[in-house]
């Protein structure tokens, strides 16, 4: 996944019209019946190939609102199924077997931390 959107979203939309892989869904088809947009951690890819910074943290006009989040690859893949994404809940995934890009300069400590993307 590598980012998540927190419980500050506003339901904008802005970061879904920035994703160049169609990884965020809105709040209505948020899998984990969340109240706020959803980004499936077997498609994001930090856009990496596509934009410096992740395009929806820079869109986004709500500060902290994404953050990193692990990288959806075999090492963490166990990060997604234990009641790590909101209120406990366990992630939603449509393609288990799938390995993510991610940016490697991120280190895993700020993605525990799930610090801000943008400063």
């Amino acid at each position: 996944m590598a980012v998540i959107i927190g419980d500050t979203c506003i339901n904008c939309a802005a970061c879904i019209d920035e994703c160049p892989v169609e990884a965020i869904v809105d709040e209505d088809d948020n899998p984990c019946d969340e109240e706020l947009y959803y980004v499936y951690p077997d498609k994001c890819v930090e856009c990496v190939g596509h934009h410096d910074e992740p395009a929806c943290a820079t869109a986004c006009p709500t500060e902290g609102c994404i953050t990193w989040d692990m990288p959806y690859t075999a090492e963490h893949k166990d990060f997604f199924t234990a009641g790590n994404y909101v209120d406990g809940k366990t992630y939603v995934v449509e393609d288990a077997d799938a390995e993510m890009p991610f940016r490697e300069d991120i280190s895993e400590d700020a993605r525990k931390a799930r610090e801000n993307i943008v400063d």
